[in-house]
C-alpha cells in the first residue's frame, strides 16, 4: 500500500525538480527524502525517478503517480473537513503563517477573538516572502497571510488554492517627528527629498523594490538608500532622526512613537493583502472560525494615519493691468 506521507513528499519533488530543492522545502535532510522515495518506489514496485550521479527527474510512472498524488491528498483533505465539519465546535490545531507586518499587526485581535475557543490550538508563524503559498499548498500550514505587490499571485498559483482578499495597504512617507514635513502645512514635493537619507530593506525584498519604484520618480539620480533588515528596525532609526523611509502603512500598525506619516501624492503604489488555504480546508471548523477572525483583525487594524495635506493653496488674484 502507498504512504500518504511518501506521497506528499513524490508530489513536492515533482514541483520543486531537485531532492535538494525537496528537502529544502520541507525541512528534510536530502537524505531522508533520497530514502524515502526509494521506499515509495518498492511499494509502487516501479522505478518512479530517474537517477544520475549528480540529478534524479521523474520517469512516466513517477510523473504519473505524482499527478494522483495530487489527487489523492486532495481527497484526503476533503474527507477529513468533511468528518470535522460534523462538529460545530472548532477543535484542534491550526497553523498560519504570515509575513512580518502582518504577524506584528494582527496577532493582538487573533488571539483575543481565538482565545474564545477553548478547544481550539492556535499557531502564527512569520515567513518569508513567497514561502506562504508553497506551505499551505504542501500542507504545511492551513492558512497564510500573503502580500502582493504585483496584483498577479492568485491568477498564478494552482487552482487547489483559495485565496480571500484582506485589504489593500498604501505606501506612505515616514519622517522623524521633528522633520519638516510633520508639519501639514508643508506639501510633499519628492524632489526636495532627494538628498535625504533614505532607508529602506534590502535588495529583492518586495518593499525595497516599491521604494525603488518611489525613488525612480524624484528626478535626477535615485537616491540609493541605507539598507536594514526589518521595517521596525528602519521605523525606530526614523523615530530618532536618521533619516527617512516610505512603508506600507500596516507596518504602522502597532504604534510608533517619534515619526510622522505623509501620503504620497500622486503614488499609486500598494500591495493586497490576502489569506489563502486549500480549497479543501476552508469547510473545517477550526480554518473557518480563524478565516473569519483573519477577516475581522485585518479589517479592524488600524494603519498609520497620514497626517492631512494641506489646503491648496488659493488662486493669486490677477492685479489690474497698467498702462501709460
Amino acid at each position: 500500500m502507498l504512504e500518504l506521507r511518501r506521497l506528499r513528499l513524490l508530489a513536492e519533488f515533482a514541483r520543486r525538480g531537485s531532492i535538494a530543492a525537496t528537502a529544502a522545502s520541507l525541512g528534510y535532510t536530502p537524505s531522508a527524502v533520497s530514502q524515502q522515495l526509494a521506499a515509495l518506489e518498492r511499494e509502487a514496485r516501479l522505478p518512479l525517478l530517474d537517477r544520475t550521479a549528480r540529478s534524479a527527474e521523474l520517469t512516466d510512472a513517477g510523473r504519473r503517480l505524482a499527478a494522483r498524488a495530487e489527487e489523492i491528498l486532495t481527497l484526503v483533505e476533503a474527507a477529513e473537513t468533511e468528518l470535522s465539519a460534523q462538529a460545530d465546535t472548532p477543535m484542534g490545531r491550526v497553523v498560519v503563517t504570515a509575513f512580518p507586518t502582518a504577524a506584528v499587526a494582527l496577532a493582538p485581535a487573533l488571539a483575543q477573538s481565538l482565545g474564545d475557543h477553548p478547544g481550539l490550538t492556535f499557531v502564527l508563524r512569520q515567513t518569508r516572502p513567497g514561502d506562504g503559498v508553497r506551505q499551505v499548498q504542501n500542507g504545511e500550514v492551513d492558512i497564510a497571510l500573503i502580500d502582493d505587490w504585483t496584483g498577479k499571485v492568485p491568477d498564478q498559483s494552482p487552482a487547489v488554492l483559495e485565496f480571500f482578499h484582506l485589504r489593500r495597504d498604501p505606501l506612505v512617507l515616514v519622517v522623524p517627528s521633528s522633520h519638516r514635513l510633520s508639519d501639514p502645512r508643508r506639501p510633499v514635493r519628492l524632489h526636495e527629498l532627494r538628498d535625504e537619507p533614505w532607508m529602506a530593506a534590502p535588495p529583492g525584498e518586495p518593499s525595497r523594490q516599491a521604494v525603488e519604484r518611489l525613488l525612480d520618480t524624484v528626478g535626477g539620480a535615485r537616491p540609493v538608500p541605507w539598507e536594514f533588515e526589518g521595517l521596525h528596525t528602519i521605523l525606530s532609526l526614523v523615530a530618532r532622526g536618521i533619516g527617512i523611509t516610505a512603508v506600507p502603512a500596516l507596518a504602522l500598525a502597532a504604534g510608533d512613537q517619534g515619526v510622522a506619516v505623509r501620503r504620497i501624492p500622486e503614488c499609486a503604489l500598494a500591495r493586497e493583502v490576502y489569506a489563502v488555504t486549500r480549497k479543501a480546508s476552508v469547510r473545517r471548523p477550526s480554518v473557518a472560525v480563524t478565516l473569519r477572525a483573519v477577516h475581522a483583525a485585518a479589517r479592524d487594524a488600524e494603519p498609520a494615519r497620514p497626517v492631512p495635506d494641506p489646503p491648496p493653496e488659493p488662486p493669486s488674484a490677477a492685479g489690474p493691468s497698467g498702462g501709460a
